[in-house]
């Protein structure tokens, strides 16, 4: 079965192992407190579930989920990473992460900056336009009729894909924005961010994004 490194265990890394673990996957999660603090998480996930360090969870995924608070994307293993796809659903809260001139700007967007961190690996977009509630229980068979659906964007063909098959595996449809540099249209305050939309009124709100807030 295929493994998802998981690092950062918060409300998003949580629900995306739930959900992971419900369809099968192998989860090894990691949060930046240590894995003696994840105890009652990998209980509840049950035995296809660990605890491990960043760098132990970025080398068992067959692929990663990178879910952290945007200041410490820094942090996150490179070395580890190389070579495989890793989903990024980090968001730019500037109260808490500090001022990005380069995104004030509309020079560089989150995933932007986690790929430059990451030269070795594939970035991709990926849920950090739902609520992490929602990941869990707004899902959907394919061909529901007003199926949600959720964007991602790569500059790497086969990472979207990844996304695009993990999404419908989730119950969700797939808009797809192109290259990274197209991602900001799906990040904080734009027309898409945490709103249930359909994937023709996704590509409007994609379609209307300002550049800059």
């Amino acid at each position: 079965m295929t493994t998802i490194g998981i690092i950062g265990a918060g409300h998003i890394g949580s629900q995306v192992a739930r959900k992971a673990v419900e369809l099968g996957y192998d989860v090894v999660i990691s949060n930046s407190r240590g894995p003696e603090t994840l105890t009652d998480l990998v209980a509840e996930l049950g035995p296809k579930a660990r605890a491990a360090t960043a760098a132990e969870a970025a080398a068992a995924g067959d692929f990663a989920v990178v879910t952290v608070p945007l200041k410490n994307y820094r942090d996150i293993p490179v070395e580890p990473l190389a070579g495989k796809v890793v989903i990024d659903t980090n968001n730019y809260y500037w109260e808490r992460d500090g001022r990005i001139p380069a995104l004030d700007n509309g020079e560089t967007t989150t995933s932007g900056l986690l790929q430059e961190h990451l030269p070795q690996s594939r970035v991709a977009k990926g849920f950090n336009h739902i609520m992490a509630k929602d990941i869990t229980t707004d899902g959907s068979p394919a061909g529901t009729e007003n199926r949600r659906a959720l964007a991602t964007a790569s500059d790497y063909p086969d990472a979207a894909e990844l996304v695009t098959r993990l999404y419908d595996e989730f119950g969700f449809d797939t808009v797809n924005i192109g290259r990274v540099e197209e991602s900001w249209r799906v990040e904080r305050d734009r027309p898409a961010y945490v709103k249930r939309q359909n994937a023709g009124e996704l590509k409007d709100n994609l379609a209307r994004a300002p550049r800059t807030i």
